[in-house]
């Protein structure tokens, strides 16, 4: 990915191609702020080039998290119950 000179536009062909590539990296994993180092942009122009790239941008925080398992529930409250 290369950089785009501080303060330079970015229209065109040349804009639907970062976008293309920004995409494929933020459906790979990248998160925007590591989309924004690597381009040397700020956080809000490639969550704009994103959003013209019609991509599903991910809630805040992070991948999904994992609930505890039910086993790992009832281990605890038998643990709780008996201990008195």
């Amino acid at each position: 990915m290369t950089k785009v000179e501080k303060g330079k536009r970015v229209t065109g062909s040349a804009r639907t191609r970062m976008g293309a590539e920004l995409k494929k990296k933020y459906e790979k994993g990248a998160s925007i702020r590591t989309l924004a180092r690597l381009t040397g942009r700020s956080y809000g122009f490639v969550h704009r080039i994103l959003s013209e790239s019609g991509v599903q941008l991910r809630a805040r925080g992070g991948g999904p998290h994992r609930r505890r398992s039910q086993t790992t529930r009832t281990a605890r409250s038998s643990r709780q119950i008996g201990a008195g």
